[in-house]
């Protein structure tokens, strides 16, 4: 009873705190006051008991007019999200200038805005109540529970699994502690930093989120294979229409996602023209991203996930064909012949090697509910590298991997680097990444050497060396010159305050002062890791994302997932962090994840746990904190798995496919004279061993204002980067790759399910035909009609028959099952929208929210996923204290560096006073000399010249003192 009531007091505080800006008084629209006056007694609505009755983003009448008024109302029919026309939701325009006023309680575009946060977080609620599929056959007793301790626990609420305990060939089984019933708890140095594995995050679940764990599951797992055709509600959707090349992947490459060139030869390709001024390569270009925050995620997702083993697929299978060998003409496939396939550009000769698959056996089967449910996916991969947030790419995920770090001989807790002597800025003086050491030959000394594929020769050492450019080697540097500041940051405490208590603790010696004078070299190098890795969470999800996703929504929706809503509010913070801390002991499901998740964005995720307080609603400043490193319960009391165990699911991999971000060419520029470009580099060109060349030459500065200034390419089809279809692979295969038409291959062996069956499985509307693609308010409605012409022609339509039901996801808007006609007359000819690939569908959504640089059916697989890396990792929750990152460590991840808390001396968007940004810290750390140009950026992904404007504005204008820039003319 007591466990219940507290969830009514944490329902009752989010309700009031949300609901309370409803306008009742003061309402100068009649309609819009008696909409809030119903929505505010109708209370807020229930959460979906079973995936037929989900939220879908769409609110009650009520709800979107008291929100938005009727221009919201007028958008409900459409499949896409109410919350994005609310008041306040996108740039000026969506700004009530009624009741626009400081009194929150009357002002519309405040309500507009607190109306779309309850929407997110009714999305993130049953996206973690109904979309986590675990592939280590732990599924079943998620959906049927558990007896633990005596007591029947719901599925959602289980925090161990027999299943995440190590092997005993595991290099830490030997330091585990193992209970009577076989259950592991890691203590000791597996606890104390992030180990090599990954293992240990979670110190009862050791080999969760560690290297060589199988992806996850975003959806059911009789919807993933749909080409098999092993399920019915799979067979009545796509017919006998799919396989793996089928559609044809290299004419869906070329003809949904080549960009269209105004002069084909000066683009060349993707190479430029180097007789003439570095030629010109079209593409489509958001106004408010930069080339940075392109080359930013890929340096995210090399430390997130990776199908490949050194570099390598399944060199056990030949290698084969890549597609351009069939194409739908008047929706009937024909073969392409030589003169076609050079038409459209697509080879026929292009080879690829087949995906590593996990385990293709059988999967087997339980009953549930009636039902007979798979236990996992029909086929299971892995990822080859940790799943945490710790900078792997940097630090090594393995001995091999780690093996290529250089540490400096001189102080070992530092990254060696190399000054340049024609590098003499400020920043060049920290130094640049020295070369990989020749290759080891097989069975030599190790030492000297390192563990190389041929085609990494003459990169910058690095322990993720794959996919090498100019952009990733400029994130190795610009963290690896931060790292070696953290260090001198703790050996410059150690010198004016050597007895000072570093905070720091062994687990092993518990009591045990460490002051910063006594903290070794091993000790200062984990340390300085584990701020790198905490900055790097803290810059992807309060400034990548929050530019990515550029609206006030969302603005607030990243902060408050890292530091809270009420991170201003003391008060209320601690009030929402005690009850979160008593809803993670629940053994029910609801409580144990829904409120725990709602909760959250009050009190924040970052530091969940990390203080233990009794009595436990009492201020903390009157409490003592009870705390203990001795206590695992403390040590690992901040995690929540929602009852399945972290890892990222194949979809997530998929949705990150983003290569329409990267330019062709790259704009050079020098500091001295910013505002010109002064040559066009092309980034195939800037390619494995070529980055070094390229980096050093030019300078990390130069390119840091080069990508700074530039802006990259929109999301969207037909804006891939030419020099992506056109890449010669090393040697060893012999052979160019069209990695556009490889993305689609790659999903469809790894069984993702396509677009539209994909939405309904994540709680979104599906589409009926491909014109609901349109955005029926944009201005350049013709060329989107083009866009779905095309998407006709390549997947093609077919005679609909009404008696074959499509799903169990998801009813029609009418509550009945949707079947093979989608609302059209049986006998129909309809289009095949549910065969369009993911990457596809989610390109072709031309309609978004306002600034977001993705759509929204990608969107709603970063809610899920972007919470729960934080919410699993140990090292952001109950872990994050000074035992494990030292004073000066905490101090540096919450104030952004070292000399405390620095604020900008503007506004953004008119009414956040901001703390300077995290990364722009990091820059001006790395690169003081970039201090002038970076005075009046606000984000260091928005492009530096542009001036931001008034509220989300989109603008493409020059800020002052950037006039001249040639961007802008």
């Amino acid at each position: 009873m007591f466990e219940r009531n507290r969830i009514v007091v944490a329902a009752c505080f989010v309700a009031v705190k949300m609901i309370a800006t409803s306008a009742l008084a003061a309402e100068p629209d009649i309609d819009v006051a008696f909409a809030c006056a119903e929505d505010l007694a109708a209370g807020l609505p229930p959460i979906a008991e079973d995936r037929l009755n989900r939220f879908l983003g769409k609110g009650r009448l009520s709800h979107v007019r008291c929100n938005g008024g009727e221009s919201a109302v007028a958008k409900m029919g459409e499949p896409w999200v109410d919350w994005q026309h609310y008041w306040g939701s996108g740039d000026a325009s969506s700004r009530s200038s009624v009741l626009d006023t400081k009194l929150e309680l009357i002002d519309r575009n405040k309500r507009g805005l607190n109306g779309s946060l309850i929407d997110l977080e009714y999305q993130r609620m049953e996206l973690i109540r109904f979309n986590l599929f675990d592939n280590n056959n732990t599924f079943e007793r998620y959906l049927t529970g558990d007896e633990v301790a005596g007591r029947k626990v719901d599925g959602s609420a289980l925090k161990v699994w027999k299943e995440m305990r190590l092997p005993q060939n595991h290099p830490d089984y030997g330091k585990l502690q193992i209970d009577a019933e076989g259950n592991q708890i890691c203590a000791g140095e597996l606890i104390r930093f992030r180990t090599l594995s990954g293992a240990c995050n979670d110190i009862r679940n050791p080999a969760m989120g560690s290297k060589g764990q199988l992806f996850a599951r975003q959806v059911e797992f009789e919807a993933n294979y749909p080409d098999l055709g092993l399920d019915e509600y799979t067979k009545n959707r796509h017919g006998e229409r799919l396989s793996l090349f089928k559609p044809d992947p290299q004419i869906i490459s070329r003809k949904l996602f080549s960009r269209l060139q105004s002069k084909p030869t000066s683009c060349n390709l993707g190479h430029g023209d180097p007789t003439a001024d570095g030629g010109n390569c079209d593409y489509k270009k958001a106004p408010f991203f930069n080339v940075l925050a392109a080359f930013w995620i890929q340096f995210m997702t090399h430390d997130w996930f990776s199908h490949l083993d050194e570099a390598r697929n399944d060199q056990s299978r030949i290698m084969t064909t890549l597609g351009c060998t069939s194409e739908r003409v008047n929706n009937v496939e024909q073969p392409v012949s030589a003169a076609r396939a050079a038409e459209l550009g697509c080879r026929i000769d292009d080879k690829m090697e087949a995906a590593l698959v996990a385990d293709n056996s059988d999967p087997e089967r339980f009953s549930y509910n009636g039902a007979s449910r798979l236990k996992r996916s029909y086929r299971t991969t892995r990822n080859n590298v940790t799943a945490w947030w710790d900078v792997s790419q940097i630090y090594g995920y393995d001995e091999r991997s780690r093996g290529r770090l250089r540490v400096d001989p001189k102080d070992p807790a530092k990254f060696e680097v190399l000054t340049l002597a024609e590098r003499t800025g400020a920043g060049d003086r920290q130094g640049y990444l020295p070369e990989f050491r020749a290759a080891c030959d097989k069975g030599a000394n190790s030492v000297g050497c390192d563990s190389l594929q041929p085609e990494w020769a003459g990169q910058e050492s690095a322990a993720f060396p794959d996919n090498w450019s100019l952009g990733i080697s400029f994130y190795h540097n610009l963290f690896v010159r931060e790292h070696n500041n953290v260090v001198d940051a703790l050996r410059d405490r150690a010198k004016k305050a050597p007895l000072k208590d570093s905070g720091l603790r062994n687990p092993e010696k518990p009591n045990d002062v460490i002051p910063y004078a006594k903290l070794s070299d091993r000790e200062i190098f984990e340390v300085a890791r584990l701020v790198v890795a905490a900055e790097v969470a803290k810059i992807h999800t309060t400034e990548w994302t929050t530019q990515l996703l550029y609206d006030e929504p969302l603005h607030v929706a990243m902060n408050a997932n890292w530091s809270g809503l009420f991170a201003d509010d003391l008060i209320a913070s601690n009030v929402t962090k005690q009850i979160v801390g008593a809803l993670g002991g629940s053994a029910h499901a609801t409580e144990a994840n829904q409120f725990y998740s709602a909760l959250a964005g009050g009190a924040g995720i970052v530091g969940l746990g990390n203080s233990r307080h009794w009595p436990r609603f009492l201020p903390t400043w009157l409490t003592p904190d009870l705390w203990s490193l001795k206590n695992p319960d403390d040590v690992n009391g901040g995690v929540n798995h929602f009852g399945s165990p972290f890892n990222f699911p194949e979809e997530f991999v998929s949705v990150y496919r983003l290569h329409p971000l990267l330019p062709d060419l790259i704009e050079y520029r020098d500091l001295k004279e910013a505002n010109t470009i002064q040559k066009k580099v092309p980034v195939i060109d800037t390619f494995r061993g070529k980055a070094t060349a390229a980096m050093r030459e030019g300078g990390l500065t130069n390119w840091a204002l080069s990508m700074g200034r530039q802006r990259l390419g929109v999301l969207e089809l037909q804006n891939h980067p030419a020099f992506l279809q056109n890449v010669d692979l090393p040697p060893r295969l012999d052979t160019k790759l069209d990695v556009a038409a490889l993305d689609i291959i790659r999903d469809r062996e790894r069984g993702v399910t396509r677009f539209n069956e994909f939405r309904r499985q994540i709680g979104l509307r599906d589409l009926k035909s491909f014109d609901e693609f349109v955005d029926l308010s944009a201005p350049d409605r013709a060329d989107q009609q083009k866009i779905v012409d095309a998407l006709r022609e390549i997947y093609g339509q077919h005679v609909c028959n009404a008696k074959k039901v499509i799903t169990a996801a998801q009813r029609d808007a009418t509550g009945q099952p949707i079947n093979d006609c989608h609302s059209f007359p049986d006998g129909s000819s309809v289009d095949n929208i549910e065969d369009v690939d993911l990457v596809v569908g989610y390109l072709a959504e031309m309609a978004r929210p306002h600034g977001y640089a993705i759509s929204e059916t990608q969107f709603h697989v970063f809610i899920i996923n972007a919470s729960r890396r934080l919410f699993s990792d140990r090292f952001f929750t109950s872990s994050f204290r000074p035992e494990f990152y030292t004073t000066l460590g905490i101090e540096w991840v919450n104030n952004n560096g070292s000399t405390g808390k620095q604020y900008e001396s503007f506004d953004i968007n008119g009414r956040h006073h901001q703390e300077i940004s995290p990364l722009k810290r990091v820059l001006l750390r790395a690169m003081p000399e970039l201090e002038l140009e970076l005075r009046t950026v606000a984000n260091a992904f928005d492009p530096w010249a542009r001036d931001r404007g008034e509220w989300y504005s989109l603008q493409w204008k020059a800020r002052p003192g950037a006039e001249a820039d040639e961007a802008f003319k």
